[in-house]
């Protein structure tokens, strides 16, 4: 009997602690690289993972690269290649962080919360630490993240003679959005 109870005790405490994160299946992160010459190279992956722990306030994505979806099947070739991204040897984009104050969001209370995320962007097996603006809305236990910043090719080692020629911005605009229930 105690072994039973001690059980079902182990269970419910575990499940409680499982339940503080939220997870998604279907974040989308898209990135803005066009420029007065060119408006093509812009791309959007809505199969992205995520992960928000409301306690800790831990955030993380990953993106896999071949998702990223473009207009124009070229540059979605060149995107993946070995000159740019190299999607057979770095599959996918990482970001590991945490909301910087989690005290300032109230995951319990329906609103519209301004903070700012900080944590390791890993592209192209490079890292680099990102800090962002980020938009959480709670609304009926829903919780729903956005933030939108500017990375640095450079920064990741990814160049070349688009850049160069003006034809894809040197700091493409990121957008990443996550619903989580």
């Amino acid at each position: 009997m105690k072994k039973t109870i001690l059980a079902l005790a182990l269970v419910a405490v575990t499940g409680s602690l499982f339940a503080q994160k939220k997870t998604t299946t279907s974040a989308t992160v898209a990135f803005d690289a066009s420029t007065a010459i060119d408006n093509l190279p812009k791309a959007e992956n809505k199969t992205v993972v995520a992960a928000l722990d409301p306690k800790t306030g831990s955030v993380a994505f990953e993106a896999t690269v071949k998702n990223f979806a473009f207009a124009n099947p070229t540059i979605q070739q060149h995107f993946n290649g070995e000159k740019w991204l190299d999607s057979d040897k770095f599959p996918s984009f990482i970001f590991k962080g945490n909301i910087i104050d989690p005290a300032k969001v109230d995951f319990t209370k329906d609103g519209s919360y301004n903070t700012n995320v900080e944590g390791s962007l890993s592209i192209k097996g490079v890292e680099q630490k990102v800090k962002a603006p980020a938009t959480i809305v709670v609304k009926a236990g829903a919780i729903s993240a956005t933030s939108n910043f500017s990375i640095k090719l450079t920064d990741f080692g990814i160049s070349g003679a688009p850049i160069d020629a003006g034809k894809v911005s040197k700091e493409p605009k990121v957008t990443v959005s996550a619903d989580f229930k």
